[in-house]
């Protein structure tokens, strides 16, 4: 009797414990957006109209020859920016 006890109030809690589970409501869009859309279209003309060569995000093109440049220079770097010593071009002489 004890047994059957035991399995029906872990069975009734098992059911309990998987409804604790709620779900977040859904946010609500609002009109506001169409202004900010229309802004950020008029900022992206500007930066095609520029000559250097940029991402989207304004960082540059390191596909273009001018951007490969500023690179080489200094010679290649680590991770963490600091000049990578096993090279001659960071080398001091």
């Amino acid at each position: 009797m004890k047994k059957i006890l035991i399995a029906i109030i872990l069975f009734a809690a098992s059911f309990g414990y998987a409804n604790a589970q709620t779900t977040k409501p859904a946010k609500k869009k609002t009109t506001t957006t169409a202004s900010v859309v229309k802004e950020k279209k008029s900022t992206k003309v500007e930066k095609t109209v520029s000559t250097k060569h940029v991402k989207a995000d304004g960082t540059p093109d390191k596909r273009y020859k001018e951007n490969k440049a500023t690179a080489k220079a200094a010679g290649p770097m680590k991770k963490d920016g600091t000049p990578d010593m096993r090279y001659k071009a960071n080398k001091k002489k």
